[in-house]
């Protein structure tokens, strides 16, 4: 295969099909995204079985356990990519949308109007779920999208990504409004990433080596986020109960996941009562505890020293870092010191130093008595999201409908001219 070749074709298609896209009607796109749905639950047998290849292949490669865990296709997460679909399709369609549209002094009318960016180029690795989020948002935001699966879910992409052609055809829509690279070879990704003159920008979601690739190489704008240091803040006014079911659900709800917490901050009052609490629920659940000299005094038998590292560490994995604080101020220069900007919380009853904390906490999604496993797309109401940035331009959080869209300038008048 001459990939150059065969990459500069799926791009010329996409930006065809983009233009179509951006003036496709709201009714059509919710009829290919039900459609989709439909085929995903019609043939959910096969994208198991085809799963299975994967899974085989994953474990005779050594993936390890939070990998495999991330390529798993089930019923249930079939089914849950059959309700992102739909409520994607439930969703406002933004496109077109008119906002802040006002009278100047020469009596034009001035506003913005939303559209598309037009193509994107989504690269991932073991989440095969990704190709039906990124089908759906693209196609509901007026995008054509160009999508790259990591090898070690081949089988799986492509059955999902015969589901999305088989609903676009159904509802007829173009089939190239989403495209699926069909070819394992690295250098396609190479192409994808450099193609300006058919990829609007790139979405990276995987490990941070992949995403410093793209970074780095990409002569295209990237959305992007590296880490997902995630850190919880118990205050010393927090509830007992609240905190425990909040740390513990934000640690082992899944450990292979952007959004779990890696540290857990304790305010230093509150530490001799609910360390210990804490220590036998995470013992349970088989978590390693990592602690300051502080933590590893109150629950010796639980914890072992951490190091530096850790406090730099997204484990991933069922291992925690603890640290004691002298209070939110100790908790927030920590958080500012190691946070790759993801999504802190804190837990607390005094709404002051709540506040506090949503307003000098600079991530890009920051919570109050609430776990970090909510930082995500579904749970936001986006149906589904595309990855989480945690850059600051242009769009910021879950990336949803409104992060794959832009804003234009429109004027309104009535012959008017410019003195």
């Amino acid at each position: 295969m001459n990939i150059e070749h065969y990459m500069h074709t799926l791009g010329q298609q996409a930006k065809d099909v983009a233009r179509i896209l951006s003036h496709t009607e709201t009714n059509l796109k919710n009829q290919a995204l039900i459609k989709i749905a439909d085929a995903l639950k019609e043939n959910q047998a096969h994208l198991i079985a085809e799963n299975q290849k994967d899974l085989i292949a994953g474990k005779e490669n050594g993936l390890d356990a939070a990998a495999l865990d991330r390529l798993t296709l089930t019923p249930k997460s079939i089914q849950a990519m059959v309700d992102g679909l739909i409520q994607v399709a439930s969703l406002p369609d933004p496109i077109g949308e008119i906002s802040n549209l006002s009278y100047r002094p020469s009596g034009i009318q001035v506003g913005q109007m939303r559209v598309p960016l037009g193509v994107i180029g989504i690269i991932y690795e073991s989440r095969p779920n990704v190709t039906v989020d990124a089908a759906a948002l693209c196609l509901k935001s007026g995008n054509a999208c160009i999508l790259r699966g990591g090898s070690e879910a081949i089988y799986s992409n492509r059955a999902i990504a015969a589901c999305v052609t088989q609903g676009l055809i159904d509802a007829n829509l173009p089939s190239t409004a989403v495209q699926i690279i069909e070819t394992t070879d690295r250098a396609a990704v190479g192409e994808l990433i450099t193609m300006k003159e058919f990829v609007d920008v790139i979405v990276p979601r995987g490990g941070k080596s992949l995403i410093e690739r793209i970074s780095k190489e990409a002569t295209i704008p990237v959305i992007k986020h590296l880490d997902g240091i995630c850190h919880v803040y118990i205050d010393d006014k927090a509830d007992i109960n609240k905190a425990i079911r909040i740390a513990v659900n934000a640690k082992t709800h899944r450990y292979g996941v952007c959004n779990a917490m890696e540290t857990l901050l304790v305010a230093e009052r509150i530490a001799p009562e609910i360390l210990p609490l804490l220590a036998e629920q995470f013992r349970s659940k088989g978590v390693e505890l990592r602690g300051c000299a502080k933590t590893c005094s109150l629950i010796p038998a639980a914890c072992i020293r951490a190091i530096e590292s850790d406090w730099h560490t997204e484990y991933l994995a069922p291992i925690l870092s603890i640290k004691i604080v002298n209070g939110i101020d100790e908790a927030m220069n920590h958080i500012h010191q190691y946070s790759s900007q993801h999504t802190e919380a804190i837990v607390t009853e005094d709404y002051t130093l709540a506040r506090r904390f949503l307003r000098e906490v600079d991530s890009s999604s920051v919570m109050v008595n609430a776990s970090t496993r909510f930082a995500d797309g579904f749970e936001y109401g986006l149906g589904a999201e595309i990855g989480i940035s945690t850059d600051k331009l242009h769009t910021r959080g879950p990336v949803g409908l409104n992060g794959l869209t832009s804003l234009k300038y429109i004027v309104l008048g009535d012959g008017h001219i410019r003195a």
